[in-house]
């Protein structure tokens, strides 16, 4: 049995890469160097390095290529960059002219394919400066250790968005996606079998196809001059419409709870301890955070307090019951194990702004959403009339709209769709007739909110045997689709393959002698594991991503890896909804051509 995921899995993945192709690829002895930086690359870069680690390669400065800068012309400069118009630009008045040259050479690394107009630019304007010009296919983000984002959330918008004139957009951005998730296999050294989910909508469908041409492209040739073939993992590509009650219903456990109910802005959360004002950023660097995000904000509750007592008990210092203002003076008195503590206080007052939030108005919300969710209440039986259900909501003053919006929502996609009537009464009632297109563009989705015709609920897996709390009954359906994968049970009509299935799927972990040896960067614990690479058009949830470690500490032979265009909260996606018939300003997003 394979142990679970190497330290920081994608991310580790990601800067050893980068370290293999771009830093040693450069690297001379005693030599330092300037980095430039594009916004994509800094925030790649923000999520697998630390400044000390650029230092070790040799980096002395970093700047981004975007600002004006003074020259340091006894110096080289690493150019990191996406291949678009206005980074090369920039990388071009770098070099203008001998005489007016920013720097004494430069190697340029692209995050993934140039095209030859750009190209062609350098080459006619300062080949003489460069010393090295590299494609290095890592075009997406390593969020955690097993998610990834391309960073595109406008994407949302053009992919669901009904207005005929953004098709060009939308193809562009198709496009772009693909050649993006292209890099996500690359750089996991695999070509898995893509498959998609065939409704409703087919961005899917359109987007599966793209990667797959792309992937072949790729691995027409490999170093030795053979094709290769599809390794043994999958490539599942769906639309967001699959699973619409994820992304409205309120999660319990910790982090997918923080992140809804607290105002988190870059994973950065700020409090307040012996009264001043903190910040911290909620990363995979602080081993309780990865220990206690995915758990149940009961559990983190009485699990935090029990560390910090046995820090406390170890060292003589306190005694009793462990609170916030005796944690501060027992750090002042015991400065050599500050730092320990510190980490416990950070999420010990976490998970207090995430219960003082929950006890004001969420819990009595959270009853009413499992049972709509679920369809039975917390003893097993059927709700026989979801209205009744709903309007305790809607006519209490402790909830605001937004609250009462995702109710509603969830009150529909119970039913599986309501009447123009009847969804008519329910936005007067609760007086939201400037909000009801967070309602009403749902459709745009391919989630029925006023079908024509009577639609049927998808199946779900019977999970009544398994251990929840009463207010976590729901499981997200990318959980059922995952397991199914792995299992070889997904419906092949349901969830095509681009093109043939690989020779061997069985999530079991089994693989060819004859298959090609990965590198030493990618020898990561599950050595003989299979891998099943989730996207999801239009953002994921932080539930969605708790269950991508739930299944790979469950099917240890296979590791999943789930991205999506970006990350999303409630109130986020909310938002976009209500844009969606609305005009957007056209968003660059597209790489030139």
């Amino acid at each position: 049995m394979a142990p679970p995921v190497t330290e920081r899995g994608l991310k580790s993945v990601v800067w050893q890469k980068i370290k293999a192709t771009v830093f040693d690829d450069c690297k001379k002895e005693g030599e330092w160097k300037i980095m430039l930086l594009d916004d994509f690359t800094t925030r790649l870069l923000a999520s697998c390095c630390k400044m000390t680690d650029l230092l070790e390669e040799g980096i002395t400065v970093v700047e981004n290529i975007y600002k004006n800068r003074e020259p340091v012309r006894h110096m080289k400069a690493l150019y990191f960059i996406s291949p678009t118009s206005k980074s090369v630009d920039c990388f071009l008045r770098d070099f203008a002219s001998k005489s007016e040259n920013k720097y004494k050479a430069a190697y340029i690394y692209f995050t993934d394919f140039c095209p030859d107009s750009l190209f062609n630019k350098i080459k006619t304007s300062c080949t003489k400066s460069i010393r090295r010009c590299k494609e290095i296919n890592i075009s997406f983000i390593p969020h955690e250790s097993q998610v990834y984002t391309l960073d595109v959330p406008d994407a949302f918008y053009y992919c669901y968005s009904p207005d005929p004139g953004n098709a060009s957009e939308k193809e562009a951005i198709m496009e772009a996606m693909a050649e993006q998730i292209v890099t996500v296999c690359a750089t996991l050294d695999e070509n898995p079998g893509v498959r998609y989910k065939s409704k409703p909508l087919d961005n899917a469908s359109k987007l599966a196809q793209l990667v797959e041409k792309k992937l072949e492209d790729y691995y027409k040739i490999d170093e030795k001059s053979l094709i290769k073939g599809k390794t043994h993992s999958q490539l599942l590509i769906i639309d967001r419409g699959f699973d619409p009650v994820s992304t409205v219903l309120h999660e319990l456990t910790f982090q997918a709870m923080a992140y809804d109910l607290l105002p988190i802005e870059n994973d950065t959360y700020k409090y307040k301890t012996d009264g001043k004002e903190k910040e911290a950023v909620l990363e995979e660097d602080d081993d309780l955070w990865v220990r206690i995000r995915h758990r149940h904000i009961a559990v983190v509750l009485e699990e935090i307090p029990k560390l910090m007592k046995e820090i406390s008990s170890t060292k003589k210092a306190t005694e009793g019951k462990t609170s916030l203002s005796a944690l501060a003076q027992l750090m002042k008195k015991m400065p050599h194990f500050r730092k320990q503590i510190t980490k416990q206080v950070i999420h010990l007052n976490l998970a207090e702004d995430c219960m003082n939030k929950f006890k004001l108005n969420i819990e009595k919300l959270c009853k009413t959403e499992q049972d709509l969710a679920l369809g039975t209440d917390a003893e097993g039986q059927k709700v026989k009339d979801a209205m009744r259900v709903l309007l305790p909501v809607l006519l209490s003053k402790n909830h605001d709209n937004c609250d009462k919006i995702r109710a509603i929502l969830l009150y529909i996609f119970s039913i599986n769709g309501t009447t123009e009537e009847n969804l008519d009464r329910l936005i007067q009632n609760v007086k939201i007739e400037n909000e009801s297109d967070m309602i009403r563009n749902w459709s745009y989705l391919g989630v029925p909110i006023v079908p024509q015709s009577q639609q049927v609920k998808p199946l779900r897996k019977d999970r009544s045997a398994e251990e929840t709390f009463q207010l976590s009954r729901w499981t997200p359906f990318i959980k059922d689709i995952m397991e199914d994968a792995i299992d070889n049970r997904l419906d092949s009509k349901e969830w095509p393959y681009c093109s043939q299935c690989p020779a061997v799927w069985n999530g079991s972990g089994a693989v060819s002698a004859r298959q090609k040896p990965r590198n030493n960067y990618l020898e990561l614990d599950r050595k003989n594991g299979s891998k099943l690479i989730v996207f999801v058009i239009g953002g994921i949830t932080y539930s969605e991503m708790r269950c991508a470690y739930e299944v790979s500490q469950a099917h240890k032979s296979c590791e999943v890896i789930i991205g999506s265009t970006h990350i999303l909260t409630p109130r986020k996606l909310l938002d976009d909804i209500k844009m969606l018939n609305k005009c957007k300003d056209k968003v660059s997003l597209i790489k030139d051509e």
